[in-house]
């Protein structure tokens, strides 16, 4: 260090007869040391290389609204269920209607299969150029998947009895594991989500998109759990 600081006077005071001290020179020293690992830190932050946000991610609005989305759907899943019988959770209105725990099957396996193709989405390159395919809206989309009124027969993966949960605590498990990583994840990506632009059975939707129909899609079967506890015969425990 001492050696250092001597090489540092005479790079500053080249031709003077008499230096500062040792002691005043080594605070010059650290000085500059923080000038510059502050500026440092900057350009970090303006390159984005600190993780922060970049003009490509989704707004501090979009991101709370999702976060939220998140939380909420899964904790209206949770709450559904709460307390049911094995009676209750195996109960099928008609044989060919789910039971709650068949639900919450398919809620489980959604939520991966879903996050994993909105994962593989983002690995491609970015197609802004799809982005006039897209024929909703934030709003159209929650809406359009929180409506009961309009059926749709799911994909043979997305199938209670293709799932490979043994019991619906197993299931549970994974939803709530799987949904607390992704409320973590949309909290904190700096990912390009509105420029990734994927095809749907229904239509292009962008990544961003893509977690918001995860969180609607729970909310519709909480729906269908509750249509099938408010059925007349549903058991009394």
């Amino acid at each position: 260090m001492k050696h250092e600081i001597l090489l540092y006077l005479f790079v500053l005071f080249p031709t003077c007869d008499s230096f500062p001290t040792i002691e005043l020179t080594t605070k010059i020293l650290y000085m500059r040391r923080s000038k510059y690992g502050y500026l440092l830190l900057a350009l970090l932050v303006i390159t984005g290389l600190a993780g922060t946000l970049t003009p490509t991610s989704i707004t501090s609005k979009e991101r709370k609204f999702a976060a939220v989305s998140f939380k909420d759907t899964k904790n209206d899943v949770i709450k559904s269920i709460k307390g049911l019988s094995p009676a209750q959770l195996d109960f099928k209105p008609a044989p060919d209607r789910w039971s709650v725990k068949e639900c919450v099957y398919h809620i489980a396996i959604s939520e991966k299969n879903l996050w994993d193709m909105m994962q593989a989405g983002l690995k491609q390159p970015a197609n802004p150029e799809k982005r006039p395919e897209i024929k909703w809206t934030d709003d159209q989309l929650i809406k359009r998947m929180e409506d009961r009124s309009n059926k749709v027969k799911t994909k043979a993966a997305f199938e209670p009895v293709n799932t490979p949960y043994k019991s619906i605590d197993e299931a549970l498990e994974s939803f709530k594991t799987a949904r607390a990583e992704h409320i973590k994840y949309i909290k904190n990506t700096t990912e390009d989500l509105r420029n990734h632009v994927i095809q749907m059975s229904f239509g292009w939707l962008d990544c961003y998109q893509l977690c918001l129909m995860i969180s609607s899609h729970s909310n519709r079967h909480m729906q269908q759990i509750e249509e099938v506890k408010a059925d007349p015969n549903f058991p009394a425990r």
